[in-house]
């Protein structure tokens, strides 16, 4: 199977994802969160000018901030229970390489994108759902894009799923890697070549 075709249409979505990085401390309101760092993360993008400085400031800032090992553990679902520690191990350090790579090359080919953030919705005391919409352009339409906070840390908020027009990039993924693995009829070596594949 094709992963990189596959995700590659997937994580057009994830360009949106570069809203994410930047460092945080002190508890805040989710909505301001996320307008601190949309703007941080525009500065990157503008004042960067190599193409690598802003894959390896974005790939830093990514670790430091998006709950990678969180949607890693999701993405796999109920077959995650049934990995060895060695499995488990491998397949943590194949998707964060798949996540960084797969949204700091594209997301460095962009400039100075405008969202605008709207307003915010309190689930729970974990979770936090902040509304805010793409501007549209001469080449794109508006885009609607919600996105999940998770607050357990008040200290620390960390972004666990992003709502693409009503579509779940989780939930998508999750999909995603579950057809993989019952390509190969419940083998999860298949979605480990893959993930190999596709960071290659």
């Amino acid at each position: 199977m094709n992963i990189t075709y596959k995700f590659k249409i997937h994580y057009l979505f994830y360009i949106l994802i570069f809203f994410l990085f930047v460092n945080t401390s002190h508890s805040r309101e989710p909505i301001n969160f996320i307008k601190d760092i949309t703007s941080e993360a525009s500065s990157i993008l503008i004042k960067s000018k190599e193409k690598d400085t802003k894959i390896k400031k974005l790939r830093e800032l990514a670790e430091k901030n998006v709950d990678i090992k969180g949607v890693g553990y999701y993405s796999l679902g109920k077959i995650r229970k049934t990995l060895t520690n060695s499995q488990l191990e491998e397949y943590e350090n194949l998707f964060k390489e798949y996540f960084l790579k797969s949204f700091s090359s594209r997301l460095s080919e962009y400039s100075d994108p405008k969202i605008n953030v709207e307003s915010q919705e309190v689930l729970s005391e974990k979770y936090t759902i902040v509304s805010s919409v793409l501007v549209a352009t001469e080449n794109r339409p508006e885009v609607k894009i919600d996105w999940r906070v998770y607050t357990k840390n008040p200290e620390k908020p960390l972004i666990r799923d992003l709502i693409i027009e009503g579509l779940s990039l989780a939930r998508t993924q999750k999909e995603e890697f579950s057809s993989i693995i019952n390509s190969g009829d419940g083998n999860v070596e298949v979605l480990f070549e893959s993930l190999k594949k596709f960071t290659e």
